[in-house]
């Protein structure tokens, strides 16, 4: 399971979206997810299968690579799905007690995993085709209007930018940690709820040490290279847009007038 998170991970590989400029590709990940909040029929969510398995396709990341993301978002997707079959009012199929399945509610819980699974996947592709400078470089210029409003742009961009960088870390580390604990003869499956939370802390303690050490050794390592913000900074790769990039802005207007149009057939 701690393996199978993929947010944050980067594939290298040479696609197409891999040479987009980062700025395209978070404006199309906005533009993806947008749209799936404005679908509300089959044809929305057909337009928006099209329109991820093409992105997929053109990433070149192995597709089963990429759902594995999928499997840390179990629990919640079924929660999510559970409440709206049970709990959705409409036509009743059938009930037992208080939980009644109505067929608005199998259509809810159909569209809500539909919308999770490709939130989540969608949000890979970014992440697997962006390094997080090219993503620190593309969230900053593109939210660089804010400055003037007194935001902190380069710095926002920079948090997010090491979050992002730390997920595949700690994962790893996780994995570690708690590899070494259960050979030492923990247990993290068995017991109940209380008990397996309890088993938590032997795993818990040493990463949160572990990562306040790497915080503490990274906040040093820009201290020493005289890192000061983002005010007078230049870029060793300056973006630019290609042509590339302007057909995909021309295929995210398309794509966002189709999702529009199926809502008024």
């Amino acid at each position: 399971m701690i393996r199978d998170i993929t947010l944050g991970q980067y594939y290298p590989v040479d696609s197409v979206l891999h040479r987009m400029d980062p700025r395209t590709k978070l404006f199309g990940t906005l533009v993806f997810i947008v749209s799936l909040f404005l679908a509300d029929n089959l044809l929305g969510y057909a337009a928006a299968t099209v329109f991820l398995f093409g992105a997929i396709r053109l990433s070149k990341v192995p597709f089963p690579f990429m759902v594995r993301g999928l499997k840390a978002i179990l629990v919640i997707l079924l929660i999510s799905v559970s409440f709206n079959l049970f709990l959705t009012p409409g036509r009743v199929i059938f009930q037992i007690g208080f939980l009644k399945l109505t067929w608005e509610g199998v259509r809810m819980a159909g569209f809500m995993a539909v919308r999770l699974i490709y939130l989540v996947i969608g949000s890979s592709v970014m992440t697997l085709t962006t390094t997080p400078n090219q993503l620190t470089d593309g969230l900053e210029k593109s939210l660089g209007f804010l400055n003037k409003v007194g935001v902190p742009v380069h710095e926002v961009s920079m948090m997010m930018s090491i979050a992002l960088r730390f997920i595949p870390i700690l994962v790893e580390e996780t994995d570690k940690i708690m590899k070494a604990q259960m050979a030492r003869g923990a247990d993290f499956e068995s017991g109940n709820l209380i008990q397996k939370a309890k088993s938590m802390v032997p795993l818990l303690v040493p990463l949160f040490i572990s990562a306040f050490r790497r915080a503490t050794d990274l906040a040093m390592a820009m201290e020493a290279r005289c890192y000061h913000g983002g005010a007078g900074r230049t870029k060793m790769k300056p973006l630019k847009y290609a042509g590339r990039d302007r057909s995909a802005y021309g295929v995210y207007a398309v794509y966002m007038i189709i999702i529009i149009g199926t809502r008024f057939i």
